[in-house]
């Protein structure tokens, strides 16, 4: 939520935070701001292991400031509710995982616990994993908290660190030389305030001009640029959509105006937050160089996209979010569904040719069937799938739900597919059509495109700032080599950063898409989730991996 104030039992507070704090909160009361929010976690204590409770802060600010305060323990609030499709993934992932570790397990296996590291399952040595999490507690017992922080592990080192350079205005000493522009392309996608805050606030703490460029390169080349304040983004975080405004239009249209403002501004990087659009957008302008000094300038790229088809990435902004809301809906059709019985749902959803959005969903609504266009099929397969439902209404569980990618095949179509169950069960079950549309589109971000869209603001900025020191000369930044423009985004277990003309070649520009499709694997557990006999062969399994200090170290940027 973008707190001003955070207490962890990790990180203790400096002597005198009392002042500090109330310092930072009067601030920012002064800046504008009428809301403010400290969180304290349950152990938090200061530097002499003194608890600090919710009730000694809020005193310390009635009396100090004399505010309104109120205190919200949040308590088991916290365990319950629905699982997200993350957490409902997840679990049928490590499940797998578990039982394919104990089938290959021999005699001499050590046991082992199944986690995720970046966007792979790994399996970890459980004596290992005890022997580091006493580590932390000790690290704390002793005072050495730094060194607790890092014992945590690298991910919540980054996101301690990230915290603390966004949680307050800290203005910069000096000027830099450097300016850059953030824009958002393509459609909306939750996610992208919270990269576009983040970028600007760390630009901002750099040094750099930062420019805010409304309605993406048709923005760039209509002059709708202004300079960004600090102040400018506060409260974006949480907020989906595009507050920059976003559109599809790609830059060969108007490259001559698009040129002769990035000369006006005298920009010398670009942070493009979008989809497709935004990576096809960069692409052309780094081919366009040969024609325009102007171009040789630092390009990144931060893919923001419902339906998660950029190349060079595993996982796009915008994506988890899109997934909650179509696994919501689906909720909801399957509660009616129970409450008729014998009845079969056919819904639509978002994502074009690519069938992410599909298969997570599926996976965590319990679907019986999914329908992409990576895994083509065929009037059998759904035959087959017909068949397969029939059985089910035999059992005690009288319910179907099939999902359908709205580009997965060009004939057969959700009204098609609803049409053909529809008569091959009748008298069986019944069936219903749903379109779940732009819903999906929508929404505010969940946690996790909150958190992923400010680490790749944070960390696709400090890039961009790398870069412009390695290629100023002659008084200006003059990038021209490949590595100059980049995709940043998780590959598999870190955050990286792929060149646009090296991912060239792994794109399907006729469909918008990655030629290879990670998650493809994972439509295995859908299958043998809907009771299909499948074979886990092909099914990428967790490797061993040892937790030593050194692992733990590592920077994955995530």
């Amino acid at each position: 939520p973008g707190a001003d104030w955070l207490f962890i039992p990790e990180a203790p507070p400096e002597e005198g935070w009392e002042d500090a704090m109330c310092a930072r909160l009067g601030e920012s009361r002064s800046g504008g701001s009428r809301l403010n929010i400290v969180i304290i976690a349950e152990g938090a204590i200061d530097r002499n292991g003194k608890p600090i409770t919710s009730k000694y802060v809020k005193d310390l600010v009635v009396t100090r400031l004399g505010v309104d305060t109120r205190v919200t323990v949040l308590g088991h609030v916290q365990r319950g509710g629905t699982p997200s499709a993350f957490d409902r993934v997840l679990s049928s992932k490590m499940g797998v995982e578990a039982v394919i570790a104990l089938l290959e397990a021999t005699p001499d296996t050590p046991a082992c616990v199944v986690s995720l590291s970046g966007n792979q399952a790994v399996r970890l040595p459980l004596m290992e994993c005890v022997q580091m999490t006493k580590e932390v507690q000790k690290a704390m017992d002793e005072k050495r908290f730094a060194e607790a922080v890092q014992l945590r592990g690298r991910s919540f080192e980054n996101n301690w660190n990230i915290y603390k350079l966004l949680a307050h205005h800290k203005p910069s000493q000096t000027k830099t030389r450097y300016s850059l522009a953030v824009l958002n392309v393509g459609a909306p996608a939750a996610g992208m305030n919270a990269a576009v805050r983040s970028a600007v606030r760390i630009g901002l703490s750099q040094g750099h001009t930062v420019y805010m460029v409304n309605d993406g390169f048709e923005g760039l080349a209509n002059g709708q640029i202004k300079t960004a304040q600090w102040r400018d983004v506060a409260g974006w975080t949480g907020q989906g959509g595009s507050l920059l405004g976003t559109k599809r239009t790609l830059p060969k249209t108007f490259l001559p105006k698009i040129v002769d403002n990035i000369r006006k501004y005298n920009i010398q990087g670009l942070l493009v937050v979008g989809g497709f659009e935004a990576y096809e957008g960069v692409l052309q302008l780094v081919e366009a160089r040969a024609h325009y000094d102007e171009l040789c300038m630092v390009m990144c790229v931060i893919p923001a996209t419902i339906s998660n088809n950029v190349p060079g990435i595993d996982i796009s902004l915008g994506c988890d979010t899109a997934v909650n809301a179509a696994m919501e809906s689906c909720d909801r059709i399957k509660q009616s569904a129970s409450g008729t019985k014998r009845r079969v749902f056919v819904v639509e959803t978002m994502g074009g040719y690519c069938g992410y959005l599909t298969t997570m969903a599926a996976i965590a609504v319990g679907a019986d069937a999914a329908y992409v266009f990576e895994d083509p099929f065929s009037i059998r397969d759904l035959k087959a799938n017909v068949e397969h439902l029939t059985e089910k209404m035999k059992t005690e569980i009288q319910r179907g739900l099939v999902l359908r990618n709205e580009k997965s095949h060009e004939h057969y179509t959700t009204e098609f597919i609803n049409n053909l169950y529809s008569s091959e069960g009748k008298g069986i079950f019944d069936c219903r059509m749903n379109v779940l549309g732009h819903l999906q589109q929508g929404g505010a971000p969940t946690a996790f495109d909150r958190n992923y869209g400010t680490k790749l603001g944070v960390k696709a900025v400090f890039w961009i700032t790398d870069q412009f020191r390695e290629n100023y000369r002659q008084g200006r930044v003059f990038a021209n080599s490949p590595e100059s423009a980049c995709v940043i985004g998780l590959r598999k277990k870190a955050v990286l950063f792929s060149p646009v003309t090296e991912i060239k070649n792994e794109t399907d520009f006729e469909h918008r898409m990655p030629k290879e499709q990670w998650w493809l694997k994972l439509r295995l557990i859908m299958k043998m989730l809907a009771h299909y006999k499948i074979s886990f062969e092909n099914y990428d399994t967790g490797k061993i991996e040892h937790v030593t200090r050194r692992t733990l170290s590592i920077d994955k940027g995530y």
